[in-house]
């Protein structure tokens, strides 16, 4: 008989399957993917993203190869290190995609924090009298350019960074914000070699 006596309501029941809990940081990473320009492609890298959960934080695309056909998607998007992978991984075995590189990854093999990132926005600033003052005191220390201008309202385009752009929008908030649009980021690593 066996001397030491097991609880049956302390121990966890036995599994075939061992389920290590982990709790791994997430990343945001920027990934840029190069694809034939065609129909439905774009809508193939969308759908792998939603299918499988995960978030996309921003994207952009354009025709950037008009003699190949070859357009570029800018994904910027965040998870653990294994979804990040698994992201690439699938990414890159869909049929238009050429190539994808994870741009976060490039710069910081070459001791660079993050690639070269920009994105453009234009602001809608309602406000007279000292808030119209303001808000262009605001646009020259951000160095945000008047697109468009009424007696009554102006509209900012400002090209940044996404953290300065997040933090113009914050700033002119009590000023009198009145709409957003933003283009999402374009990235592209330094240096002379190709992605």
């Amino acid at each position: 008989m066996n001397k030491i006596m097991q609880d049956p309501i302390s121990t966890p029941p036995a599994s075939a399957y061992f389920i290590e809990e982990r709790h791994d940081p997430n990343e945001t990473h920027t990934l840029a993917v190069l694809v034939d320009n065609e129909p439905g492609v774009l809508a193939r890298v969308i759908g792998l993203f939603s299918g499988r959960g995960y978030n996309i934080e921003s994207l952009t695309v354009s025709e950037t190869e008009h003699a190949k056909h070859l357009s570029r998607i800018t994904i910027v998007t965040n998870g653990t290190r294994a979804v990040l992978e698994q992201i690439r991984n699938q990414l890159d075995r869909l049929v238009p995609v050429h190539r994808v590189t994870d741009l976060t990854i490039v710069a910081r093999s070459r001791g660079q924090e993050k690639p070269l990132e920009r994105e453009l926005a234009l602001i809608k600033v309602r406000g007279t009298g000292e808030h119209r003052i303001e808000a262009l005191r605001l646009a020259t220390a951000f160095k945000a350019d008047v697109v468009d201008a009424t007696t009554e309202h102006f509209v900012f385009q400002l090209t940044g960074p996404s953290s300065e752009i997040e933090q113009f929008i914050g700033i002119l908030q009590p000023v009198g914000l009145v709409e957003v649009c933003r283009t999402g980021v374009a990235a592209m690593n330094r240096g002379p070699d190709p992605m």
